[in-house]
Formats: structure tokens, C-alpha cells, sequence
């Protein structure tokens, strides 16, 4: 089975989510790039 994969905004490196995404308590997701260390936090989920 092939894993999703995040493609980082910044220098376009390519990761399956689970290295990449980390899950808030709040039901928001944050996303770091583990290359150039592009962050986004906040990500509005459909449950958040």
C-alpha cells in the first residue's frame, strides 16, 4: 500500500504525511518541512 505524501511549499522536498504533519489537541494540524524547516501551523482539519 503506497502512503500519502506532503510536498513542502517552499523547496518542493516530498514526505509521507506521518513525517511531516503532527496532530494539535485542538483538532489543528501543523506541518514542518524535515529539509528546510518551512512551517505552517494551524491547519483547519474537517473536525476542527
Amino acid at each position: 500500500m503506497k502512503l500519502p505524501k506532503a510536498v513542502c511549499p517552499d523547496c518542493s522536498d516530498e514526505r509521507e504525511l506521518s513525517d511531516v504533519l503532527t496532530a494539535q489537541a485542538n483538532q489543528n494540524v501543523i506541518y514542518q518541512c524535515a529539509k528546510c524547516g518551512y512551517i505552517v501551523r494551524n491547519i483547519q482539519t474537517s473536525k476542527g
